[in-house]
């Protein structure tokens, strides 16, 4: 198969007073693309998220990562730490205390931000977007399920789904049955953060409004799509 070639760029979307920072990944050459929003952990759009949305390039799609954080900490970013064979104690630390601050109308807006620049770009299929987050992201990919732009979903052990959505009374949960795309669910049944009863939950919410979707229980434990890092850094 002949490789795709890919540009990369920082871009700045005005967004109300924000400037959200996002990065894009898209395939070099002509032709309409479908595009994939790459939501982060809570480490920022660092290099691993960065390689994720290039990677997703490279099989034709337009990818982009919008930064979360960008209210709270502009140009935050933790990388992955050979030394630690994860990410340092700081990097939890700072991801968290920036975690604790997010709304979940802001995300919601700027995800729609995210979604309308996407559909300004000359090449874009827009009726073809769809998104894949992590942990934080996971959580956040699930929320942006519910939009009806977002034709499909992958959702990587996203936490607190059941009983959080970033200072709302209700959890995103609740909001299941908006989900009008296809959506995959991955968790880590040895994941200690996020329970099996809550899995099922989402499951059921899923199955009891007809989303079209699949729930996979990897034997592995969180961050387990990160294991590719070992290799790229090794201690």
């Amino acid at each position: 198969m002949k490789k795709i070639e890919i540009n990369t760029k920082w871009v700045e979307i005005p967004h109300n007073d924000l400037l959200i920072d996002v990065y894009l990944a898209q395939p070099a050459g002509e032709g309409n693309r479908s595009a994939v929003i790459v939501f982060q952990e809570i480490f920022g759009v660092n290099r691993n998220i960065r390689d994720i949305t290039e990677l997703i390039a490279k099989e034709g799609y337009i990818a982009i990562a919008p930064a979360m954080f960008q209210r709270i900490a502009p140009g935050f970013e933790y990388g992955f730490s050979a030394e630690d064979c994860g990410y340092s104690s700081e990097a939890y630390r700072r991801g968290m205390e920036c975690y604790q601050q997010v709304k979940y109308q802001e995300i919601f807006s700027d995800i729609q931000a995210t979604i309308t620049y996407l559909k300004s770009l000359p090449n874009i299929k827009a009726d073809s977007i769809g998104c894949i987050g992590f942990c934080f992201g996971g959580h956040v990919a699930y929320m942006a399920a519910t939009l009806p732009d977002i034709k499909a979903t992958a959702s990587f052990y996203g936490g607190g789904i059941t009983t959080s959505s970033y200072g709302e009374e209700i959890p995103t949960l609740n909001r299941t049955s908006e989900i009008q795309g296809t959506i995959y669910t991955f968790f880590g049944n040895q994941d200690t953060l996020i329970s099996q009863e809550d899995n099922q939950k989402i499951e059921a919410e899923l199955k009891k409004h007809n989303v079209n979707h699949r729930v996979l229980d990897m034997m592995q434990d969180m961050d387990f799509c990160l294991d590719f890092l070992l290799d790229k850094y090794p201690s």
